[in-house]
């Protein structure tokens, strides 16, 4: 199959999920292409076409890091593709992760993605879906409340004081709009600086003020799903636990965390079956989901990582499944003579 994934940069991109997925789909011996958001082309009367970056064919290495290397070399090869030769498009940009300057990127993949969608296109996750999603945690905020901490989200400082003193003068705060653990505040009854928080966090935009959990003192788990369910290997799940550094309570990898192993709890079992129902008929077909004991802390449909971290617990990286999954789904698209909607497709297994 011919597949391109969309990444915020090439240039600025690490050996993380989204490489170890393109370096196996390069060695399963498809045709792989990689591109930045800014790498879209259209004119009015033309078919869309991406500006991709290729890693020649004959390239032999299972190494993310290597194949990276190469990807952000010269041996690459760059050439202009129209969308509609492309069986997928893959979109692996995070929107959260733009730095100051590149405003203009953060919706580009999806936009681009929704059109190259109605060119008939597999697009994953689904376009649409993407965009009703575009801001993970508001997506979040659609789940039952049953599963979740409860959570305020508003610019009222008023507000968000009220919600502290609520919860016994301890939550947490962070932006809308984030990732990877940057401006998370745990604020308590000592926190001096509550007000210079707010007012810094509401430069952004919208503050999540969130219940405080005392079982994050063990780390968060983050759960890979794919087509609505645990993916899974021989009976190894796609499951790995996030323990906080010391003196911290964020549990990303980018603020220190380590890795550990898991098992899949009753509780656990029970937010992915009340959350797949909706994955599955949105057409999310690769989702994290970040679960502190029974509650679910936050969703992740843009960008979901942690495959790269599997091998430090033992486990396999899973990205054979994902490849696989997305081969069925060109299967599937051919046998039914693009009878079924994209969104269909996204999550059929």
């Amino acid at each position: 199959m011919k597949i391109c994934f969309v990444l915020n940069d090439i240039q600025s991109e690490t050996a993380g999920t989204s490489m170890f997925l393109i370096t196996k789909a390069h060695e399963r011996g498809h045709d792989v292409s990689v591109m930045g958001v800014g790498d879209f082309n259209f004119h009015h009367d033309k078919p869309i076409t991406v500006s991709a970056t290729q890693v020649p064919k004959s390239t032999k290495t299972k190494s993310p890091k290597k194949y990276l290397e190469i990807l952000q070399s010269s041996k690459a090869k760059k050439k202009k593709i129209s969308a509609k030769d492309l069986d997928v498009l893959f979109i692996r940009n995070n929107p959260t992760e733009e730095e100051s300057g590149r405003e203009w990127a953060e919706q580009a993949g999806v936009a681009f993605g929704r059109m190259i969608q109605q060119e008939g296109v597999l697009v994953l996750n689904d376009a649409y879906a993407l965009s009703h999603a575009f801001i993970d945690k508001l997506y979040f905020e659609e789940l039952p409340a049953d599963i979740k901490p409860d959570s305020l989200i508003t610019r009222s400082k008023e507000d968000i004081l009220k919600f502290w003193e609520e919860h016994d003068c301890k939550m947490v705060l962070k932006p809308l709009e984030g990732s990877g653990g940057e401006d998370v505040y745990l604020i308590d009854e000592n926190e001096k600086n509550i007000n210079q928080i707010i007012e810094h966090l509401s430069k952004s935009g919208y503050i999540i003020a969130q219940e405080f959990l005392p079982a994050v003192k063990d780390g968060d788990v983050r759960i890979l799903l794919m087509n609505g369910r645990v993916i899974d290997r021989d009976g190894k799940k796609a499951i790995i636990r996030r323990v906080s550094g010391e003196g911290e309570f964020r549990s990303n990898f980018r603020q220190g965390a380590t890795a550990d192993s898991s098992e899949l709890t009753p509780a656990m079992e029970r937010i992915v079956s009340l959350t797949a129902p909706k994955l599955i008929r949105d057409g999310l077909f690769f989702v994290g989901l970040d679960v502190v004991k029974d509650k679910l802390i936050e969703i992740n449909v843009l960008s979901p990582g942690g495959l790269d971290h599997m091998s430090e617990i033992g486990m396999p990286d899973f990205t054979d499944e994902i490849i696989e999954a997305i081969e069925r789904k060109l299967h599937y698209k051919h046998m039914y003579d693009g009878k079924l909607s994209n969104r269909v497709l996204a999550t059929m297994e």
